[in-house]
């Protein structure tokens, strides 16, 4: 048993790193202020061929697996780049996963390389605003008109679609009430597509943080899809946007910890440099016992996140463990970013250290793409056998 990152992991990490010091804390606290797109970023990371990283070969990528995307979206975090970083370029690693895996050969030669080289930006159409988690139970109702669908229906919580190009979208092909009896993942089907803004109403959130990649309301009114922009068979799509999940959950988790990481390093500096009744604060239990903490739970978080990237690229699965990993390292990033605010003191309440921001940018991933409360029910039901309690 080896826990040390492959010589390819660790060029990564290192080519990343380095990459993102073309774009400093400054860019980034620039970013949350007014808001804009990185554009120049997702521009570097493209030209440098990291979009592509989880995209087969044949179509552009590099054909690596989740371990080395997540090794890539925490050196990406750690930059201080946080889930501004991290969510700019979300989707080109894995969100066309299920492209990859069902689409036809056409559409895989049509859609993929677009993406592994960052020449087109796209967003995720799934949640909505009356179902939540009850994915099953989606109402954007896409209904077919001879060779296209005609879509209906509205979105909420969708990054990028400020600036995407492309929508991934799930919507339901079938009505609830025709589904066949016990049936409750069918009726819906997957589509990647022009984002055609003249049937599209997207409208801002203003939010807590990650101010720079934009989160919208959509209200989609007589979209016309193409047949061939449909991603497998119609009515399957609930099953197609599984296959993402677990790597969506993994990359999370490294990038909490990632953040998580820069926290604790700023903080631990503070504490050495920081001198009060003569001496540095970090000479104190009361500051040294939480920084330790934090390192522990962090350490802990990247052996299971890692564990989970395994499983997930040996082919095994891993369900029980990404979910875990998200909990944990959400927990413990959180918890780091909080620790940094309070060793500053009242510097950790300024812009000027930054972890104010840390903050505000690792709450996302206590929250999204599923709650902590949804990961203990799943872990309780699938591992503990309990009854399912929703």
């Amino acid at each position: 048993m080896n826990f040390d990152l492959t010589p390819e992991q660790e060029s990564i990490r290192s080519a990343v790193t380095q990459l993102c010091t073309q774009f400093p804390e400054s860019y980034w606290r620039e970013r949350d202020i007014d808001g804009v797109f990185p554009d120049a970023f997702y521009r570097a990371m493209g030209e440098a061929g990291w979009l592509g990283l989880a995209i087969p070969e044949a179509y552009g990528g590099a054909g690596l697996g989740v371990q080395e995307a997540a090794v890539m979206m925490q050196a990406v975090a750690e930059s201080g780049a946080c889930m501004s970083g991290a969510s700019s370029i979300h989707i080109n690693v894995f969100g066309l996963m299920p492209v990859a895996v069902f689409g036809t050969e056409a559409q895989k030669q049509r859609m993929l390389p677009p993406m592994a080289k960052g020449r087109v930006k796209s967003c995720f159409g799934v949640t909505e605003p009356n179902t939540g988690l009850n994915t099953t139970k989606l109402k954007t109702r896409a209904v077919r008109q001879g060779d296209r669908y005609v879509v209906h229906g509205q979105k909420v919580w969708i990054s990028t679609a400020q600036v995407a190009d492309k929508i991934l979208l799930l919507a339901r092909t079938t009505p609830l009430a025709e589904l066949p009896a016990g049936d409750r993942s069918g009726g819906l089907s997957l589509f990647y597509t022009d984002l055609d803004r003249r049937h599209v109403d997207i409208r801002k959130i203003d939010k807590m943080g990650r101010h720079c990649v934009d989160s919208n309301e959509m209200f989609i009114d007589g979209l016309e899809i193409p047949v061939e922009d449909r991603i497998g068979e119609e009515g399957r799509g609930f099953k197609y946007i599984l296959h993402g999940m677990n790597p969506e959950r993994v990359l999370l988790a490294s990038e909490a910890i990632g953040i998580g990481r820069i926290a604790l390093a700023k903080a631990s500096a503070y504490a050495r440099e920081r001198i009060v009744f003569d001496r540095p604060i970090g000479q104190n239990q009361g500051i040294q016992h939480p920084l330790a903490r934090n390192w522990v739970e962090l350490e802990a978080a990247q052996l299971l996140m890692m564990k989970a990237a395994w499983l997930y690229d040996g082919g095994r699965e891993c369900g029980a463990e990404a979910n875990a990993a998200k909990y944990l390292a959400a927990e413990a990033g959180f918890r780091a970013c909080e620790q940094a605010i309070l060793t500053h003191g009242g510097m950790g309440y300024s812009k000027e250290f930054h972890v104010e921001r840390y903050l505000r940018e690792v709450m996302i991933t206590r929250i999204a793409p599923v709650s902590r409360e949804m990961i203990l029910s799943h872990i309780a039901e699938r591992v503990l056998g309990q009854a399912k309690s929703y």
